[in-house]
């Protein structure tokens, strides 16, 4: 139900647009080689929880940027390589596209 929610709010967006939706790590980490993307959004990971998936792809993408929110806890934290991590506490629609915009940017 969340990612339905985040992709609604991207796709009414005039500058974004999602690109693509995957259900499962490995298939996000065989996309990510074939489909260009600025910012990949993770839902629904235990924020401060395992972040091996977020390490491997800004190994492989070090421009990348990665957001996770998690529905249980109502917060979010965004990953960029050689940043350190930002963490949004209880984010509104607002504060995710702002963050959004910011990080691509």
């Amino acid at each position: 139900m969340l990612s339905d929610v985040i992709r609604s709010m991207i796709e009414h967006q005039p500058d974004m647009r999602v690109v693509c939706e995957v259900l499962d790590p490995i298939e996000l980490l065989r996309t990510m080689r074939l489909v260009p993307a600025d910012v990949v959004i993770i839902t629904p990971l235990k924020v401060n929880g395992d972040q091996r998936i977020c390490n491997h792809l800004l190994e492989e993408h070090p421009l990348l940027k990665i957001m996770i929110l998690s529905a249980n806890s109502k917060a979010g934290l965004l990953f960029q390589m050689g940043v350190p991590t930002i963490r949004i506490d209880d984010p509104s629609e607002q504060e995710i596209l702002s963050a959004l915009r910011t990080i691509v940017r």
